[in-house]
């Protein structure tokens, strides 16, 4: 059995005669957290999208688990959990019949208030999505993703206008799904995040994948190169100050 659950090989896509992603290659391992990471415009979300079968590859190949997603796209769906940068739920439903939804689309049933324990949304079982925060939005958006206990987990930019606390909470959770044995695939424009998170990171730009390693490797080949900054070494942050001022306890 392969150690990769993931492989893109040669992969294209261009939109209006430009490459938006310019066969790129690489694989990703069972049980890792890997970071696709680039400026705006890089490719990043395209690949997701062509990875994800939500959109058509112009060529090269991709398989998830072994699985040919151009083949078998429905197949493909089964076994993996996507959770959208931005969400979007019926305001008037309660979480309970949220979660309840989401899995009767993969024929399963569930016990909604543990997928919602599980993202510390329990007490909010009988909530409407309409009266949730942005972090209670994305914690529920994760739970009805993974409602189906997906191999492979995509998350686009996951914590996006996310305050301190449900950012940090959010970091444990996707560590905790990892945990469980799953994939964890993102996109995040913070490279403190992916450098916390990510057991490795491919960066893009231009289409193109330019680097891909462990972000401790990444940073000792730059050190390699001669590069120096100024050196300013705290035991802290501004962050762990608004932490343990505020709390990090979820503001809900």
């Amino acid at each position: 059995m392969s150690d990769n659950i993931l492989k893109v090989k040669n992969l294209k896509k261009t939109y209006n005669n430009k490459l938006a992603v310019d066969g790129i290659s690489f694989e990703v391992k069972k049980g890792e957290i890997f970071g696709i990471l680039g400026p705006n415009g890089a490719g990043k979300t395209t690949t997701l999208e062509m990875i994800e079968t939500l959109r058509p590859i112009d060529s090269g190949t991709i398989t998830v688990d072994g699985i040919d997603v151009q083949k078998y796209p429905d197949a493909v769906k089964q076994i993996i959990g996507v959770q959208p940068q931005t969400a979007a739920f019926q305001d008037k439903q309660k979480l309970s019949e949220i979660i309840e939804l989401f899995a009767s689309a993969y024929g399963e049933k569930v016990d909604a208030k543990k997928f919602l324990d599980e993202v510390n949304l329990g007490e909010k079982i009988n909530s409407y999505a309409e009266d949730l925060s942005g972090g209670q939005r994305q914690r529920l958006s994760i739970a009805t993703a993974i409602v189906h206990n997906p191999r492979v987990f995509f998350l686009d930019e996951p914590t996006t206008g996310l305050d301190p606390q449900a950012r940090r909470n959010l970091w444990d959770l996707i560590k905790e799904i990892r945990d469980k044995g799953v994939t964890v695939i993102m996109t995040t424009h913070y490279l403190d995040e992916a450098e916390i998170l990510c057991d490795r990171v491919a960066i893009m730009d231009k289409g193109k994948i330019i680097a891909l390693d462990s972000p401790a490797n990444l940073i000792k080949t730059l050190l390699k190169k001669g590069f120096k900054k100024e050196q300013k070494v705290e035991q802290a942050n501004l962050d762990d100050v608004f932490i343990d001022l505020t709390g990090k306890g979820l503001r809900d």
